[in-house]
C-alpha cells in the first residue's frame, strides 16, 4: 500500500469547515501539505498555510486533532492519504496562492464536493458537532 503524508489545518467559521481546491482539481481538500525534509510537523504546517493561503498560524495554538486515511484522490485504487489534522488560532484572511484556485466553507451536506479524505474528516467533525 502506497501512503501519502500530508498535514492539515482545521479552522470552523458559522459550522463550516474551510477548504481548497486545487487548479486542474475537481475536488475540495482540507488545507495543508507535505513536509520538507526534515521539517516537523508544526513548522511544515505554518510553512504550507502561509504558502497557500497567506495565513500566519500561532504556533502556540497547534492542537492535534487526530490521524485520518483515506484513498487519494484522483490516484491509482490503494494510494491512500494520512491526514495529519491540526486545530490552529491564524492572523489574515484566507486568499488563494500558490497551487490554489479556490476556497469554500463546506459542511457535511457539500459531500459531493469533497475528496474522500476531507469527507472523512467532514464526518468526523459533525460527529463532535462542530460543524453541520
Amino acid at each position: 500500500m502506497t501512503q501519502i503524508d500530508k498535514l492539515a489545518w482545521l479552522t470552523i467559521q458559522e459550522r463550516r469547515l474551510l477548504c481548497v481546491r486545487s487548479h486542474g482539481k475537481q475536488r475540495f481538500y482540507i488545507p495543508g501539505g507535505k513536509r520538507d525534509p526534515g521539517e516537523s510537523d508544526e513548522a511544515a504546517l505554518l510553512r504550507e498555510i502561509t504558502e497557500e493561503l497567506t495565513v500566519q498560524l500561532s504556533p502556540a495554538s497547534l492542537r492535534l486533532a487526530g490521524d485520518f486515511r483515506a484513498q487519494a484522490d484522483g490516484k491509482a485504487d490503494g494510494v491512500m492519504v494520512r491526514l495529519r489534522c491540526f486545530f490552529a488560532d491564524g492572523q489574515g484572511s484566507p486568499t488563494p496562492a500558490a497551487e490554489i484556485a479556490e476556497l469554500a466553507w463546506l459542511g457535511s451536506a457539500d459531500e459531493d464536493r469533497l475528496s474522500a479524505p476531507a469527507l472523512l474528516v467532514v464526518m468526523w467533525l459533525r460527529e463532535q458537532n462542530l460543524i453541520d
